[in-house]
């Protein structure tokens, strides 16, 4: 099942435990993560959260923290990522393959009491991914979510 949505955030980490710098835009590196970001390679090159997921526990814990508190690079609306381990998502011209649910650390706990505990349930923690197709991405591009198999997978990994 193919989803849209849109981008509405992006966070540059950098230097390890650092600040999350918000920014505009922000170039995607194939292979590496965000240009300039602390994090660069393996497999967690990107961080990702839902916009819906981030409201509704700052509702359920009644507190009004921004979502840079997460920690995570990019924010989407409108696109679901609880069990897309595998899935591709478009953003603008990139590409990048989710490889699983970002735990909460014990981080989330520091910022807000019951916070780490609310974030486990659905992948409300959000998901980290590796870039597939690089390219720079905007805050308002359109995001799409794809699932990753037979020739539609090849196409994305731009072997097609």
């Amino acid at each position: 099942m193919t989803q849209h949505g849109r981008l509405e955030a992006i966070w540059v980490k950098r230097f390890r435990r650092g600040v999350m710098d918000p920014v505009t835009e922000a170039e995607l590196v194939a292979g590496s993560g965000i240009a300039g970001n602390a994090n660069q390679g393996g497999r967690r090159q990107v961080t990702i959260i839902e916009q819906e997921q981030w409201h509704a526990l700052m509702t359920e814990l009644d507190a009004v923290l921004d979502p840079s508190t997460r920690r995570a690079n990019l924010m989407l609306s409108g696109v679901r990522l609880a069990k897309t381990r595998g899935q591709i998502l478009e953003i603008g011209a990139c590409r990048l393959e989710v490889n699983g649910e970002t735990k909460p650390c014990e981080r989330m706990e520091e910022a807000l009491p019951g916070l780490k505990h609310a974030m486990y349930p659905d992948w409300r923690g959000g998901v980290f991914a590796v870039v597939v197709r690089g390219g720079v991405v905007r805050v308002g591009d359109v995001v799409t979510l794809r699932s990753a198999t037979g020739d539609l997978w090849e196409q994305q990994r731009g072997a097609v």
